[in-house]
């Protein structure tokens, strides 16, 4: 299970990001910027909404432990080049 907190920030958002399954929890800061949001978001997405489908990605590549504690959400597509195509769909 994820769960997505938004907060806004001077130049975007950040975003706490909670993951728990069977093997534990853990937790995650995701900082988004306006520009990914435009970027990568849906018509009238909220950036909750974006982040969760980020990690639902991540997710399905790694496991929890694995993904950084605090990361750009920007900085995804370096890790897996498929991000920027599969996010959009």
């Amino acid at each position: 299970m994820v769960s997505v907190e938004a907060m806004a920030r001077e130049n975007g958002w950040e975003c706490t990001v909670e993951v728990a399954d069977p093997r534990g929890a853990t937790r995650h800061t995701v900082d988004v910027s306006a520009r990914d949001l435009a970027r990568w978001g849906r018509s009238d997405e909220e950036v909750a909404q974006l982040v969760q489908r980020a990690f639902d990605f991540l997710l399905a590549r790694e496991s929890p432990s694995q993904i950084l504690r605090r990361f750009d959400l920007s900085v995804i597509q370096r890790y897996f080049p498929e991000f920027d195509e599969e996010i959009r769909r």
